[in-house]
């Protein structure tokens, strides 16, 4: 590997990763931050996204050995001591480790769909705009073998540092693309033969009721006000029974509950 020390914060060698809480709002023009061992782990070996470079704390570096060996022998790895990653981050890294990572040309949903196996499961998001649920909901979705995730143009980003990082690198493992047009999107889904079922307390059937078909599109909201009554009364809604007095889980959650009933792992 090629290990590339630095003492200099405004390096530009290291442009990539200055002030980066503040890249994460502003954006990064094609690229994202990964953060973490494991997260680095995934991005090195599931070969969805190529891996610009890597930032590491010097007292971290042994413990990556077996990790940057999965890297192309190119990979410039950069090693600073943890002030000069802290100035350089314009936070104190506690993990020690970041890497720049190169998004690619998007996937058309499409695409994406029409690739996908006979028995497939795919997520659908509307909505979706916090973070934290992002990576969840990723996380879940790796967890109990889901194929795809899809994402209206309402969504946020789930290649936003902190999504990957509750994602536990799932963001970057799961195949996603994004859709504009909903009603197209449904009708497209209906031409490739998936059934589509809707996640709402206010669901018409329980979901321990309901059987898994060999193609399914599972639709989850945003908390509150769920998935848009437009949405509703197009598809079958299925709900979690809850206890007398109680209607409503965090997304995250529910799909965690959803994807293990309609999994087939």
């Amino acid at each position: 590997m090629d290990l590339i020390h630095i003492d200099d914060p405004q390096d530009p060698r290291v442009a990539a990763y200055l002030d980066i809480r503040e890249r994460d709002l502003v954006g990064r023009h094609g690229r994202f931050a990964a953060e973490g061992k494991v997260v680095l782990e995934i991005l090195l070996s599931a070969g969805r996204f190529a891996a610009e470079s890597v930032l590491v704390l010097e007292n971290r570096l042994a413990g990556l050995d077996e990790t940057l060996r999965k890297a192309p022998a190119d990979l410039p790895v950069y090693v600073a001591s943890g002030e000069i990653i802290d100035r350089i981050a314009g936070f104190h890294m506690h993990r020690g480790i970041l890497a720049i990572g190169s998004r690619g040309a998007s996937q058309p949903a499409e695409a994406l769909l029409e690739a996908l196996p006979a028995n497939a499961l795919v997520v659908v998001l509307v909505g979706i705009a916090n973070h934290d649920n992002m990576g969840s909901i990723f996380r879940n979705a790796a967890a109990f073998g889901a194929d795809a995730v899809l994402l209206d143009a309402t969504c946020c980003d789930p290649l936003y540092r902190k999504a990957i990082r509750v994602s536990v690198g799932a963001a970057l493992k799961v195949p996603f693309a994004s859709f504009d047009d909903t009603s197209g999107f449904i009708a497209m889904l209906d031409r490739l033969g998936f059934s589509q079922v809707a996640l709402s307390p206010r669901g018409d059937a329980d979901i321990r009721d309901a059987r898994r078909p060999d193609r399914l599109a599972l639709y989850l909201g945003t908390e509150g006000e769920g998935l848009p009554e437009s949405l509703l009364t197009r598809l079958k809604t299925v709900r979690i029974d809850m206890a007398q007095g109680f209607d409503s889980l965090n997304v995250a959650a529910a799909s965690a509950i959803a994807l293990h009933h309609f999994s087939r792992c």
